[in-house]
């Protein structure tokens, strides 16, 4: 019997990637969802002991002690993240995911990522795509399926903090869950970005009559139905992240917060419901980092955990968005609960997503074929 050991894979571009739906953001949506509902069942494995890491990170040091070696500077690593996803998925893959905020010096993003999917069984490589669109679609996609099971469907008011790439992805992600979404606040630091997310939205959301930059985070968070907090910064001081106060809260409000966040002794109240996207992936940080945790991992998730370890709140306090999904855990269920979910990032969600992405490439013609080998030359 002959064998057939040649491996080819798929190169997939940044608009090869466009073309492949990418930024078909309902769709990610829905993606997401079942992604969740794989994580509840344990359909998964990420790295780790626990099979929960959100990946493996070199960091630099403050002072270098080689000329060639970098220091560390805000925002800066480097980080491997692979997974594997089950279900109709049945792929594994591994994000490498580069970052530090002095690439904007240069005029490049923050990060820079490529992702590589490859076949479970033999571990083949199905494709080497570009990942800058797949990671922040698929990150705003997680503040989508919170809202559409944990905000009011009568949703109108959005408030984003942070106009960049997290903002409007979560804002498209938002409008997906709640069509209704007919006003967006946004809050900035520079009036740049904030001229740029404003007129985004009226270009890619003509529903959208109302769109204004506020000067302040309360200003933001009030009156609003729906609230992102998206903003980069340094971590290591909690107090200067940026915080939510209970008294700025509306009755039925959701928050989802996919960056640095804080909050107030009364959010941390029972008033206040607590999600986690998935419960899993803070264990493992717990596991990881040096306690306090939110020094380290600057999600309101993190300080949730905290909270737990330091005997603040009980631990069945915390709700699980992979349960909500699933429906062993109930969604929003009146119009009053104000609800909060830390959305942590994980490396399963970039294989759903990427998945998906490749599929539609290959039934579409898109992307360049490129030979591993016809027969390899070790064995």
């Amino acid at each position: 019997m002959t064998k057939d050991t040649k491996i080819d894979f798929l190169y997939l571009s940044e608009p090869d990637m466009v073309k492949a739906g990418v930024t078909d953001m309902p769709a990610c949506v829905d993606t997401m969802e079942e992604m969740l509902a794989l994580l509840h069942v344990g359909d998964y494995r990420m790295a780790g002991e626990n099979n929960n890491s959100h990946g493996s990170l070199i960091l630099f040091p403050e002072e270098s002690p080689h000329e060639t070696m970098p220091k560390n500077t805000p925002d800066r690593r480097l980080m491997a993240m692979p997974a594997y996803l089950g279900g109709s998925f049945g792929t594994s893959g591994v994000k490498w995911y580069g970052s530090n905020i002095a690439n904007r010096e240069r005029g490049l993003p923050r990060s820079i990522l490529m992702f590589i999917l490859t076949d479970t069984e033999t571990s083949a490589p199905l494709a080497l795509m570009s990942a800058n669109l797949l990671s922040a679609y698929r990150t705003g996609a997680i503040p989508g399926v919170g809202a559409r099971h944990l905000a009011r469907r009568d949703s109108r008011v959005a408030g984003i903090l942070g106009p960049g790439v997290m903002g409007k992805t979560s804002l498209s992600a938002f409008i997906a869950a709640c069509p209704d979404i007919d006003t967006v606040k946004v809050k900035g630091r520079g009036q740049k970005n904030l001229d740029l997310f404003i007129d985004w939205v009226k270009e890619t959301y003509p529903q959208i009559t109302t769109v204004y930059a506020v000067e302040t985070a309360e200003e933001l968070v009030r009156g609003s139905d729906v609230v992102a907090y998206c903003s980069s910064g340094a971590t290591g001081d909690p107090s200067q992240y940026p915080i939510v106060e209970r008294d700025w809260i509306s009755p039925g409000t959701f928050l989802a917060m996919p960056a640095l966040g804080n909050f107030d002794a009364g959010v941390a109240g029972p008033d206040v419901r607590k999600v986690l996207d998935y419960t899993g992936l803070y264990d493992a940080w717990v596991s990881e980092v040096p306690h306090p945790t939110h020094d380290h991992i600057p999600l309101v998730g993190m300080k949730f955990m905290d909270m737990v370890t330091d005997g603040e709140l009980k631990r069945d306090a915390l709700e699980d968005l992979s349960a909500i999904v699933a429906g062993t855990t109930p969604g929003r269920q009146n119009d009053d609960e104000i609800i909060m979910l830390s959305v942590g990032g994980m490396p399963v969600e970039d294989v759903a997503w990427g998945t998906v992405v490749y599929r539609n490439a290959l039934k579409n013609g898109l992307g360049v074929k490129l030979n591993l080998w016809d027969e390899p030359v070790l064995r």
